[in-house]
């Protein structure tokens, strides 16, 4: 079996300060990998490098496309990575306001991404929009209204939608909770996490919260100053950490 993402030896160095260093694992189809560690540990630049925001200074994020097999994406053209982030990948930011247009209909929203790869028919589009609100517990009545004047909880389900809206096989999401409420991240957690088992879906989720790593990732990995210093089945490392570091990440949480 070919996994649906492999990450080998990937490094990214600011200068003197290292972002990652020689980070290496495969994803499964099917499976979530969360990735956790304090502010500063490198998580979200992994991530980048993953998702192709940012170019890796050495390794390989290999991904096995639909039409060609396993890809190098980090050698992958402008316009193809491009293409791969609209159809089987997604990104759900921290702040939905760096994933979703504001000045745009909240149908708009959802209906630009399947426009993007080639849907033109209104009402199809329209119908599709509808149908993606509804899944994400968004009223069909607010479909024309625009995101500013949802509120932050609505706007990430509403990035969530826009980017499932096209049916990726891998979805990156950083800090997908960050920011809200705790009433409305437990919503947006079960949302996730229904959402993620129905379809089917592949993810990498980076997080300093380790509830909703234990909620979502099937397997952990622990990031400190670039480095992976522990990885494991989720409830394997949260239950019996090995690692100095990831042991006190466990403490402080049981000490809130």
């Amino acid at each position: 079996m070919t996994p649906l993402l492999a990450v080998q030896g990937v490094t990214k160095r600011y200068g003197r300060h290292v972002g990652c260093l020689d980070v290496s694992f495969d994803l499964w189809p099917g499976e979530v990998m969360g990735i956790v560690g304090e502010s500063g540990s490198g998580k979200s630049t992994l991530l980048a490098c993953m998702a192709g925001h940012i170019a890796p200074d050495a390794g390989r994020v290999v991904f096995d496309t639909r039409a060609e097999g396993p890809v190098d994406t980090v050698q992958m053209s402008e316009p193809a990575r491009r293409m791969l982030a609209r159809t089987d990948w997604a990104f759900v930011h921290q702040n939905p306001r760096d994933g979703v247009r504001m000045g745009v209909s909240a149908g708009g929203n959802v209906g630009e991404r399947l426009m993007a790869v080639g849907a033109r028919h209104y009402g199809d589009i329209r119908a599709a929009a509808t149908d993606w609100l509804g899944r994400v517990e968004i009223d069909a009545g607010r479909i024309d209204d625009r995101p500013v004047t949802f509120s932050g909880g609505m706007q990430q389900r509403l990035q969530i939608a826009r980017n499932l809206v096209t049916g990726p096989r891998l979805v990156f999401m950083d800090e997908p909770t960050g920011g809200l409420d705790v009433s409305v991240q437990a919503r947006l957690l079960d949302l996730l996490r229904g959402l993620v088992r129905r379809m089917g879906l592949s993810a990498v989720i980076v997080t300093h919260d380790l509830a909703v790593a234990r909620l979502l990732a099937d397997r952990l990995m622990v990031m400190k100053d670039g480095r992976v210093v522990e990885a494991g089945l989720t409830d394997q490392v949260l239950d019996d950490p090995q690692h100095g570091y990831t042991q006190l990440l466990v403490a402080s949480v049981l000490q809130v």
